[in-house]
């Protein structure tokens, strides 16, 4: 891990009344830069060439005289051949001469590698450095070590094929889309031999899976993405916020489910079985009777990361969950930064998070209203890893 001194050092040299926010321009960049521009900040996106018009021509900021932003909400983009050259020293270099504030979001991560993040991303970044690692399934001290660590009830794993007794979710990675799931459902362990082959032979997952697989049981019930905030700042009200839920549409999961039973029982004889790829988000409320374990789980996790992960999670999280038919949370994964269906709330807030600062108030809003508070206080070094 990056010295933290290292990374003090270069927040020094900042002119944080020129503070602006930056981000990988992917994932929930859109959510992260609208809530900078309505706190007051300007914007860059970190993109890469080909995937950059979005940000670089799309929603471009446009601003009246006054620096009020009347249309879109990047104000600039930094454009690479590839995502992972924004580790090289002189563009580290050129991103903080401009004083950016950089928000982590999984494609940081997923295209630089964590270990680059964490020992040569020098760029003081919002958030918690040291927590990103968690998010790799198979790690040490992954985000499963903690829910147990924290007694958070998460799907039983399943420890080998042979043990398949029920319907179980196999979780790897896709051999392609590196990004994406590779995700399958099987009852017993020759169902397992008989779709792992097929998604083997159609290039979904490769020959070795099993070595990076998690296989634990299926949860039938909703699926909620339950958004958080968690302020190291704030000294009147609950440090934990309740921002909102988000679910996932799923390609091509979500249309096979739309099929009459027997025609996905046909596609299945044909071997073609569905993917879990996310395409997009909806947004969610809880019954009110449901809030009260949400907080809990939340402030487990967030006891347990202050334990074992020094200082604990700082600003947004997600907790993704299915709820089962005694309307008891299972937590199948865990976001430690900006979640990836934040975008569903952004300039229109999240339902939790509008009811409690009577606004409109996204996760990238709380993000950068903690932001601003952090500099106008004199304590950005509490947010800042």
């Amino acid at each position: 891990m990056i010295d933290r001194d290292t990374v003090l050092r270069n927040l020094e040299k900042y002119d944080l009344s020129k503070a602006e926010i930056g981000v990988i321009g992917s994932h929930s960049a859109l959510d992260t830069c609208d809530g900078a521009v309505s706190e007051g900040f300007k914007t860059v996106a970190v993109c890469q060439k080909g995937r950059d018009r979005t940000f670089k021509n799309y929603f471009k900021a446009q601003r009246n005289a006054d620096g009020e932003v009347v249309r879109g909400v990047v104000d600039d983009t930094i454009v690479l051949d590839k995502f992972k050259h924004i580790l090289r020293p002189e563009i580290q270099k050129d991103i903080m001469s401009r004083n950016i504030l950089f928000v982590p979001n999984r494609s940081l991560v997923a295209y630089c590698g964590i270990d680059a993040i964490e020992d040569e991303f020098a760029v003081p970044m919002v958030g918690s450095r040291n927590l990103l690692r968690s998010e790799e399934r198979g790690d040490e001290k992954d985000y499963y070590w903690i829910l147990e660590k924290a007694g958070l009830p998460y799907p039983k794993k399943v420890e080998k094929p042979e043990d398949i007794d029920g319907l179980t979710i196999v979780k790897v990675h896709h051999k392609e889309k590196k990004l994406e799931r590779g995700f399958f459902t099987v009852k017993d362990y020759d169902q397992f031999v008989s779709k792992s082959n097929e998604l083997i032979s159609q290039g979904v997952i490769e020959k070795d899976f099993i070595k990076e697989a998690r296989m634990e049981e299926y949860i039938i019930g909703p699926v909620f993405n339950l958004d958080f905030f968690y302020s190291p700042l704030e000294e009147k009200g609950e440090k934990l916020e309740f921002m909102g839920v988000d679910w996932r549409f799923e390609s091509s999961l979500d249309g096979y489910a739309r099929l009459p039973g027997k025609q996905q029982v046909e596609l299945e004889e044909m071997g073609i079985i569905p993917e879990y790829t996310v395409c997009g988000h909806n947004s969610a409320t809880l019954r009110e009777s449901l809030l009260d374990k949400a907080f809990g789980l939340a402030e487990k996790y967030i006891e347990a990361t202050k334990k074992y992960y020094d200082p604990g999670i700082i600003g947004p999280f997600c907790l993704q969950t299915c709820v089962d038919k005694d309307l008891n949370f299972k937590i199948y994964d865990v976001a430690p930064r900006i979640g990836g269906g934040t975008n569903v709330h952004m300039s229109v807030g999240h339902p939790y998070g509008n009811t409690l600062w009577r606004k409109e108030m996204s996760t990238g809003r709380r993000l950068a209203m903690e932001i601003r508070r952090a500099i106008e206080q004199e304590r950005i070094e509490e947010i800042i890893t």
